[in-house]
């Protein structure tokens, strides 16, 4: 059975709350409307047009408007919206395009956040933030890299922090396991027909999460007296090597088509230094809180995610 059908399995939050959610309609966001839902909290859904559905609530994050007034009394705002940073070829424009729909969307959020004074506000950003560790484990301490992805996150968070007098987490979120969708579910196509392999020489480090276990954290986010910066990863990362063959014997497929770092450098563009590069991230804060991930390993986490 596809894991993200079986999200709904982890400890509610203590009592029902009000939570407004931006990035709503993307992977992140759906599956987390889905289960909050589910646990009875009101969601209320920030949209950039105008509402169509009684749960939407309009911003417009190029403006920097936010409708306040469906919002007073929320108990916590999640803001997960951005563009993809591998929908596109990496040029000028996609790169400044996907700096500004997180700095002006987070400046937007964070100040409806001052004024709101929600209990909590959970503000997205990524392993990126650590540039290229190489063999180097990282924590949520170590400092921000030196490469675009890392600059985008060092803006990203200080927008976050521009929220004013309210408990603030900044999800720094790696690779999201799940088959419906991002990196794992454009890779199945090609595994299926045996035509995967490793990318590039197969030895950066791939620090990765399940769907399920990602909204997991979410929520113990929301409920546990944790602030600042959290690594939203699995406890145990892997090569890309290890990885691709994991999904090669979830599949029962061979693994022999690996992709050479000069094609994938001309296919992508910048991009391509995302999936050559090496993160070894470690969820420090996260583990020492005591949360527990239903799969902190590969194998058995892409076995649970793949349905023959």
């Amino acid at each position: 059975m596809e894991l993200s059908k079986q999200i709904w399995v982890s400890s509610p939050l203590s009592t029902p709350q009000r939570i407004a959610i931006t990035g709503s309609s993307g992977l992140i966001g759906t599956a987390l409307v889905g289960y909050l839902k589910s646990e009875g909290h009101t969601v209320q859904r920030l949209v950039r047009r105008a509402p169509v559905a009684p749960d939407e609530v309009q911003w417009d994050p190029r403006t920097g408007f936010v409708d306040l007034e469906p919002l007073r009394g929320v108990d916590a705002i999640i803001h997960l919206a951005g563009v993809g940073v591998g929908d596109k070829r990496w040029n000028k424009k996609y790169k400044a395009e996907i700096l500004n729909s997180r700095l002006l969307g987070t400046t937007a959020i964070a100040h409806a956040v001052t004024e709101l004074a929600p209990q909590v506000f959970i503000s997205a950003s990524a392993i990126g933030w650590y540039g290229e560790s190489g063999n180097r484990a990282v924590v949520e301490s170590d400092r921000v890299g030196d490469d675009f992805l890392a600059a985008v996150c060092r803006e990203w968070e200080a927008a976050a922090d521009l929220a004013q007098g309210v408990r603030t987490v900044k999800l720094r979120t790696g690779l999201v396991l799940d088959p419906t969708g991002g990196a794992l579910g454009k890779m199945l196509p090609l595994f299926r027909f045996g035509l995967g392999g490793k990318l590039g020489n197969g030895k950066q480090w791939w620090s990765w999460i399940t769907l399920h276990d990602l909204i997991r954290g979410i929520s113990f986010l929301l409920e546990k007296p944790i602030s600042g910066p959290v690594n939203l990863t699995g406890p145990n990362p892997v090569t890309n090597q290890e990885f691709t063959s994991a999904l090669a014997r979830a599949l029962h497929r061979p693994a022999l088509f690996p992709a050479p770092a000069i094609g994938l450098k001309i296919a992508l563009g910048g991009f391509s230094s995302e999936i050559l590069g090496s993160k070894k991230v470690i969820p420090a804060v996260l583990s020492e809180a005591g949360f527990e991930w239903d799969y902190p390993h590969i194998s058995s986490a892409l076995s649970a995610l793949i349905e023959e």
